[in-house]
């Protein structure tokens, strides 16, 4: 039934439609189409998104806000249009709770240095096994700066996280978690919505990293109950550079400013400043406004397309994969968590993930391999990294059958 169930979806989802929509893949690689699956790393760009940014570099080049001529009015209303585009896309109550960043990382730094502000030495963070650099390393920092405390939820062997352990992690000097929507690694799916419950029943606060998450499910903010939400618009069809961090009104509010300079300030002077109000107060400098006008024909994009039904094709399409994997001898997995998101991590028998990834670029299939920014995990896994192969609603079953076919050839060579 479920076999059935994925061939349907590969039949009847449009992705040669869509695929046709970016024109990277007029190119080859080596001669060969490009079988592009590195889109965990980042995803491709489709034509309305380049012809934003070539639009308005053209036409509307000019900084925002506080501006009184017509170019700048222009820009600003194209980057306020994209802020309530990120607004709906997550289900945020207001564009108040919608901060502009560089992209994830940024976000997560944000939160970390300036929610960090108000902890105090003995504070509590909880992470997972599974995170991101990103998302390790600015708690590190803050705990090198007040004393804070981490501790780190493990994985079962199928890569999913060991949610008893999760609970009786609290203490009364918990004060957040922070943990991936969805791995990088592995794909598992955390669930994120029974997490936050757990933590608010604890007195905590959630931050989610949504950037393997929102162009494969459909996130609504509110029910999953997420204090901050981060995600970055190059891991979404739009451009890089640009990310947004969600926060509720009352925590934003009652944090300090990440950075200062202008745009953030409500009055300077030498002897005392004051903030702008929400969002801008944490948005100094001149921001990516270009940037931010293409991430909402990438958000309308998905949007046309929806989320959910890339995801659900994307998942059919990495079983229609794994089932030409099985017969290739030497083949190991990690990562077999229920309903995964669409990112196959593999080593062939012994060989080095980067020797793999090598060979199948001679062929034209394009996959990431190392560590995956996951040191961590790849310690826990026992080994030094992994080929990562991770699809979009832009791939083929022909781009599948590629890319298994460049595995049974190289194989024989790597064992």
């Amino acid at each position: 039934m479920r076999g059935r169930k994925h061939m349907s979806l590969l039949n009847t989802f449009p992705a040669e439609s869509i695929r046709a929509d970016f024109p990277i893949f007029e190119r080859k690689i080596n001669g060969r189409p490009i079988v592009y699956l590195d889109n965990a790393a980042t995803t491709q760009a489709p034509k309305s998104v380049i012809s934003s940014i070539n639009e308005h570099y053209t036409n509307f080049r000019a900084n925002v806000h506080r501006g009184v001529h017509t170019l700048s009015q222009e820009a600003t209303a194209a980057m306020e249009a994209a802020r309530e585009a990120a607004r709906r896309f997550i289900g945020a109550a207001s564009t108040d709770e919608i901060i502009f960043t560089r992209g994830t990382t940024e976000a997560i730094n944000l939160v970390a240095s300036s929610y960090g502000e108000l902890l105090r030495p003995g504070d509590r963070v909880i992470l997972t096994a599974m995170e991101h650099h990103s998302n390790i390393v600015p708690w590190q920092m803050l705990r090198s700066r007040k004393g804070i405390e981490i501790d780190v939820v493990p994985i079962l062997p199928d890569g999913s996280l060991d949610m008893e352990v999760y609970a009786a992690l609290f203490t009364d000097r918990t004060r957040l978690v922070a943990v991936a929507h969805v791995s990088n690694v592995l794909g598992t799916v955390n669930p994120v919505a029974d997490m936050a419950r757990i933590a608010h029943d604890n007195g905590a606060l959630i931050l989610v990293d949504g950037a393997q998450a929102v162009a494969h499910t459909a996130v609504d903010v509110a029910g999953i109950g997420a204090d901050f939400y981060v995600f970055s618009s190059h891991k979404m069809y739009g451009p890089t550079g640009i990310g947004i961090l969600y926060g509720r009104r009352s925590l934003l509010e009652a944090m300090p400013p990440y950075q200062g300079g202008g745009e953030m300030i409500g009055h300077v002077s030498f002897n005392h400043t004051t903030w702008a109000d929400l969002p801008y107060k944490f948005e100094a400098g001149t921001p990516d406004y270009i940037g931010a006008a293409a991430f909402a024909r990438a958000v309308e994009f998905l949007e046309n397309i929806g989320p959910d039904k890339a995801g659900a094709y994307e998942h059919s399409l990495m079983e229609y994969a794994l089932e030409g994997m099985s017969g290739i001898e030497g083949i190991r997995l990690f990562g077999t968590a229920p309903g995964k998101a669409a990112v196959i991590s593999f080593l062939i028998g012994k060989a080095h993930h980067y020797d793999t990834g090598v060979l199948l670029d001679h062929l034209g299939v394009e996959v990431r391999t190392g560590h995956h920014c996951a040191q961590p995990l790849m310690e826990t896994l026992g080994i030094e990294g992994t080929v990562r192969a991770s699809l979009a609603m832009y791939n083929t079953k022909a781009d599948v059958d590629a890319f298994v076919a460049a595995l049974a050839r190289i194989a024989p060579m790597l064992a």
